[in-house]
């Protein structure tokens, strides 16, 4: 029997924790996905096609996994909770320097900085819950963490419809800057978690690069399982969700589906608040009464069959309810990779571990966007997320091959 999660008998440390990595993995969120928000606006103002405007999101993706492997490892060596606070001011600021391009080119330039950050945000703040929470309630908190990736693209999708009705696409990135005050909350109101002080204070190595070898002594198998996992599901997720905004809004004779900007805010809001958020969540609380793997498969199989729903769908009432569940199971496999690898990696290695499996996966599906993208152009987006649907179904395969972590008690 899972034991219900007492918000009374949890330590303040634990709850600002939580707030500081759900918040980080928000703002991260909301950042990230103002550029898939403005996509059709950036298409006709600098007359990119949709290969090149894939191939700027394949830009941010790669980065995101350089990042995620440079900052993970600054995390494991400095701690959780300043590499947090680094990455959110990285990808707030390039956020804000967007709405300055003048050219595709800088465009490019500073989303692969935001990605830099982004990649850097999920595994030190990963990393700092799953050493705060006890293992009877970690399921939920990463679950929780999770979800406040819906809040944040739900946020962004209302911000950029109420400025688009306005302004320009440049004022949408304007106001990502936001986040940067985050950072200084988190550098001053939340401690380094005690299993990391403990293992920093016993003898180090001679330099960081004598933590790699420890990476794959022991671990190897289960890092590449997951890694590959996390590739294939983050291909099916990038390729679907950094094109559907353009889908609703592009015309019915270019392949879209001819939503007006309204009506697009409003789909997202539903496709976030009703199919993302509780994703996240419930996977965190299946995933504590009946085991992480077998929720992965579950959840990795019902995105698959679902996404085909989604690509004959010509319906609006029919697109939300497919893109709903698709975003339900799709997305909250997400919780489940968190949580498992968490559990599966030491705190030596955490951060790093958690930077590799995670978005060294977004750097290899980082062509998905371009992929999607290149035969959407010719055969048009319905089409092209077909191939999400099977990506999703290998996600699946791989997942049945990890142990189960369950009741896994971090020290």
């Amino acid at each position: 029997m899972t034991e219900p999660l007492r918000w009374s008998e949890t330590t303040p440390t634990q709850r600002r924790t939580l707030a500081a990595a759900g918040l980080g993995w928000m703002l991260d969120a909301y950042d990230v996905m103002l550029y898939s928000l403005v996509l059709a606006s950036l298409m006709r103002d600098f007359g990119m096609s949709k290969e090149t405007a894939g191939l700027l999101n394949t830009l941010t993706l790669i980065a995101s996994a350089i990042g995620s492997i440079i900052i993970g490892v600054l995390a494991d060596r400095y701690g959780r909770r300043r590499m947090l606070s680094i990455s959110i001011l990285i990808y707030s600021f390039a956020t804000f320097a967007c709405g300055f391009s003048p050219t595709i080119f800088i465009l490019a330039i500073f989303r692969f900085v935001l990605g830099l950050g982004m990649g850097g945000e999920w595994n030190s703040g990963a990393a700092l819950v799953a050493e705060t929470w006890p293992a009877k309630w970690r399921g939920r908190a990463l679950g929780i963490v999770q979800s406040s990736w819906a809040i944040g693209y739900a946020l962004a999708a209302v911000t950029a419809g109420l400025i688009l009705a306005h302004a320009s696409w440049r004022w949408v990135f304007f106001v990502g800057v936001l986040p940067a005050i985050v950072a200084l909350w988190v550098q001053r109101g939340v401690p380094e978690p005690e299993v990391w002080r403990n293992q920093i204070a016993k003898p180090k190595p001679a330099s960081v690069a004598g933590a790699a070898p420890s990476l794959w002594r022991g671990h190897g198998r289960n890092l590449v399982v997951l890694l590959a996992m996390n590739t294939f599901g983050m291909f099916a997720w990038w390729g679907l969700f950094t094109w559907i905004p353009a889908y609703l809004e592009l015309p019915i004779a270019q392949g879209g589906r001819g939503f007006h900007l309204l009506g697009t805010t409003w789909f997202l809001l539903a496709l976030n608040l009703v199919g993302m958020l509780p994703g996240y969540l419930l996977f965190g609380v299946f995933a504590d009464r009946y085991g992480r793997r077998r929720m992965l498969v579950i959840y990795l199989l019902a995105a698959a069959l679902l996404v085909p729903w989604l690509a004959m769908a010509r319906r609006p009432a029919m697109i939300l309810v497919a893109a709903c569940l698709v975003a339900f199971f799709g997305t909250g496999f997400f919780t489940g990779s968190g949580i498992v690898g968490s559990e599966l990696f030491p705190t030596a290695i955490r951060a790093t571990a958690l930077g590799a499996s995670y978005n060294v996966a977004r750097g290899l599906s980082a062509f998905a966007p371009l992929l999607i993208g290149a035969i959407g152009q010719r055969h048009g987006l319905a089409g092209a997320f077909l191939i999400c649907g099977v990506a999703f179904a290998l996600a699946a395969l791989s997942s049945a091959l990890l142990p189960e972590t369950r009741g896994t008690e971090i020290t």
